[in-house]
């Protein structure tokens, strides 16, 4: 728990002489464990991190209690890239791709071409909210900073970075006026933020820690730096899930099902690999109310 608690973790920080915030983001054990689940490429496995870094930031940006769902499909080797962080900061992910059409250096283009981001707000309590724009952007971290110019008119930039064992982000954003009323001198303020952000690297990003970042871009400005928050892996699959999904089949459709598949069925979770097995018995003891807790052979 202790390499959990040092290495998963968001960081907000405000600036107490402009209208601005800002948030840094650490994952390791949550990034080898998503990574662990299937043989990514070597780019999918960065654009997987830069993902989940993008998620880990923006749930703390949410007052909700609920699941935020980040989503990118395309035409192209990557057809899909998907994120869910709950509002208790766990997270999980998961990319579909093929692997013969990925070449080492390829490109956010070439990887995901024609595509669309999707972010999903799917509150325990009240409606569900999406928002959708294009996947447009050099980078990730292009497409995020266009997706809030676009969909939510907020001053915005985000900096992701991931090498396939630590994913590593940097967000800023405008706050409402209150420090700075004049519109140009706010503007100004802005201006000179985002660009001494923009300096920072990917390696230094990679490399350094939060407090040495801060100095590195700002220490000219008046920073406080917030206590961390902790995320960590965590897949929502169970078998009772499994279980409910079969139950919507109808009894008749699912007792066909296990006998089309040999006496069994099989479901497997596509973002942790868990497989969870169904045979007569346990379809039996479903539809009668019983519960699916217990494999009525005990495998799982």
């Amino acid at each position: 728990m202790t390499d959990f608690l040092d290495t998963d973790y968001t960081q907000r920080f405000i600036f107490d002489d402009s209208d601005t915030r800002g948030e840094l983001v650490s994952l390791e054990r949550s990034y080898a464990e998503v990574l662990a689940k299937h043989p990514y490429p070597e780019p999918v496995a960065q654009l997987l991190g830069e993902f989940m870094a993008a998620a880990s930031l923006l749930v703390g940006t949410l007052k909700f209690d609920g699941l935020l769902i980040l989503q990118a499909r395309s035409e192209g080797p990557i057809p899909l890239l998907m994120i869910e962080c709950s509002s208790e900061r766990e997270i999980r992910g998961l990319a579909r791709y093929e692997a013969d059409l990925i070449a080492p250096d390829a490109t956010l283009a070439d990887l995901m071409p024609n595509g669309v981001l999707a972010l999903t707000i799917d509150p325990t309590v009240g409606q569900r909210y999406q928002g959708i724009v294009d996947l447009d952007g050099e980078t990730l971290s292009d497409c995020f900073t266009n997706y809030f110019v676009m969909s939510q008119q907020v001053g915005t930039r985000f900096k992701l970075c991931a090498d396939g064992r630590r994913a590593r982000g940097l967000l800023l954003q405008q706050l409402p006026a209150d420090r700075l009323k004049d519109e140009e001198e706010r503007a100004a303020s802005w201006q000179h933020i985002t660009a001494l952000g923009n300096t920072l690297t990917a390696d230094e990003l990679l490399s350094l820690d939060n407090e040495t970042v801060l100095h590195r871009l700002y220490h000219e400005e008046q920073v406080r730096l917030f206590d961390v928050q902790k995320l960590r892996f965590h897949c929502s699959c169970s078998r009772e899930r499994s279980g409910n999904a079969l139950v919507s089949l109808g009894l008749e459709d699912a007792q066909q099902l296990v006998a089309e598949q040999g006496g069994s069925v099989e479901i497997d979770c596509q973002f942790c690999n868990q497989r969870y097995l169904f045979d007569a018995a346990d379809i039996a003891q479903l539809f009668a109310g019983a519960g699916v807790e217990t494999p009525s052979d005990t495998r799982h």
